[in-house]
């Protein structure tokens, strides 16, 4: 994932499922790639609440003008790792990490909107670009008061970045509302 691509509800909720969902396996084979995704092979990042991407604001990532994906409204200030895998790009003013599955699924974690202008204040990296990661490896440490003061919002877009434009699966958010680092089952294809 290029560098230069890293641009700048209350209640636990689940999203009712459709008898056709319940019907589907576990792990889905993405349509167009070489890799799978499963409900467990993704956790979330941070204590927060879940959203749409839909309800980020700002249209670059609202529109999924860099992919589809989910949102979460961070609670805690250690952003950890949602897959095993490594750590592809870390762009300098740290407000933005991206991931790859050990299958090969980009991931975008861009924490906060408008936090490119704080020129890494708030943020502690706590990993190197190529570092292989587990879940739950720390990766950034925050300082969520003074992101909060000084940036647009602390809503944190989660994008999967390389899904083919052809695929028919899309991620599809499972949940919504507070939710704690660490629980899986956030979407599915």
């Amino acid at each position: 994932m290029p560098k230069e691509a890293i641009t700048e509800g209350s209640n636990n909720k689940e999203v009712p499922e459709t008898k056709a969902k319940t019907e589907v396996a576990p792990t889905a084979e993405i349509e167009g790639t070489n890799y799978t995704i499963s409900e467990s092979a993704f956790i979330l990042p941070f204590d927060g609440y879940i959203m749409p991407l839909e309800d980020v604001p700002d249209a670059v990532f609202s529109s999924k003008m860099m992919g589809d994906g989910f949102a979460i409204e961070p609670t805690n200030n250690t952003l950890v790792s949602p897959i095993n895998g490594e750590v592809v790009s870390i762009f300098p003013t740290k407000h933005a990490i991206g991931l790859k599955t050990d299958e090969g699924l980009e991931i975008l974690i861009h924490v906060g909107i408008e936090t490119v202008a704080l020129k890494g204040q708030g943020f502690t990296c706590l990993v190197e670009d190529g570092q292989k990661v587990k879940q739950g490896t720390p990766l950034l440490k925050l300082d969520l008061d003074y992101i909060k003061e000084n940036a647009k919002s602390i809503i944190t877009p989660v994008i999967f970045t390389n899904l083919p434009k052809e695929t028919k699966l899309e991620p599809k958010l499972n949940k919504t509302g507070y939710f704690n680092q660490g629980t899986n089952n956030i979407f599915t294809f």
